[in-house]
């Protein structure tokens, strides 16, 4: 069994010696400096690198553009960057842009060298996206004064920034835009020991014991993403809490796991339905993503987002021209003898 370990004061990567203060991050799992960031050790070390010389020449860093599937820490990592230069941090996302006078107003008092963070990029208005491109470029903004004949258009400086841009759908973002991009980080899922050391991380700060063996099985079915890897681990914590455990043990992990009806590969109950609608329904696919969402009742984006990087990750689903199709793995998991042909046709797009 292993007791709660005094968590190790996270160092910055530019000033060592000036550690955030411990009662600034009680309770706070999300990480807030590069040394304290676990896994993609490639980028991270880029991006260590990248901070270090615009520290040095004492300009603004080069502008961000963060993709991966959702759960990653794309934000997280637009945090650090902005804790690493020592500037202050904006953040928004791209919906909320409704307006050319929402980027205005936000641009227009940033300080010099600031993180201004836009989550969900992709989804930037067309006019909002134009006015972005100069103000990544030559740092300022074409506003228009005036209607019809006597509309004239004036250029308002705005102070060097960063922009940081995160998106789950990398392809929907357009070629100008992402070519203004300097820098571009794509987070993959992550490693199981990876997965186990963030476990241990929050469980230290989270002041809560847990056992080896029950850490292991917990990152086995976390579906290689911290975000859930920390939600499970919550959860684990209150049942164990409720059982008056002293710890989180393999037990605990297993029951937890089977209230939550999540199996020994991650998989929740809409992830085994999806794969039972596509057998079952229509004979292992191929099936049209709208169509499936229609069938087990989630929207396409939340399918195509959440659910179905992982059932492809886990070699258990296939993305094909026609649609979606299972693969021996699935039927195997769900201990369903393979079959031909459909029960009522397959679907395509």
């Amino acid at each position: 069994m292993n007791a709660p370990q005094q968590s190790k004061q996270p160092e910055s990567i530019l000033h060592p010696e000036k550690p955030f203060p411990e009662d600034e991050r009680d309770g706070a799992l999300r990480p807030r400096l590069l040394s304290e960031f676990i896994g993609q050790e490639r980028m991270k070390a880029n991006l260590a690198d990248y901070i270090r010389a615009a520290r040095g020449r004492g300009e603004s860093l080069d502008h961000v553009f963060l993709s991966g599937p959702p759960g990653l820490g794309k934000t997280t990592l637009a945090r650090i960057i902005a804790a690493e230069m020592g500037v202050e941090f904006i953040e928004t996302s791209a919906p909320a842009l409704d307006k050319p006078k929402d980027l205005v107003g936000i641009l227009t008092n940033l300080k010099s060298r600031s993180v201004f963070f836009i989550d969900e990029i992709h989804r930037l208005k067309p006019v909002i996206e134009e006015m972005l491109y100069i103000a990544m470029e030559d740092y300022a903004l074409d506003w228009v004064i005036g209607q019809g004949p006597a509309a004239r258009t004036i250029r308002v400086p705005v102070p060097a920034f960063t922009l940081t841009g995160a998106t789950t759908k990398a392809g929907m973002v357009t070629s100008p835009l992402i070519s203004r991009f300097g820098i571009t980080c794509r987070l993959s899922l992550y490693e199981t020991a990876d997965i186990q050391t963030i476990i241990q991380r929050s469980a230290a700060i989270m002041k809560v014991a847990i056992d080896d063996d029950a850490s292991a099985k917990l990152a086995s079915c976390s579906r290689f993403t911290p975000r859930i890897t920390n939600r499970l681990l919550r959860r684990m914590r209150d049942f164990a809490q409720v059982k008056k455990k002293p710890s989180i043990t393999l037990d605990v992990i297993e029951e937890g796991l089977e209230r939550l009806e999540i199996d020994s590969l991650g998989l929740e109950r809409l992830d085994r339905e999806i794969l039972r609608m596509i057998i079952e329904r229509y004979g292992g696919g191929p099936v049209g993503a709208d169509t499936l969402a229609i069938s087990v009742g989630e929207a396409v984006d939340t399918l195509e987002d959440f659910y179905e990087p992982f059932l492809i990750q886990a070699g258990l689903i296939q993305r094909t021209p026609r649609g979606r199709t299972v693969t021996p793995l699935a039927y195997k998991h769900l201990g369903i003898a393979p079959r031909t042909g459909a029960l009522f046709g397959a679907a395509g797009e």
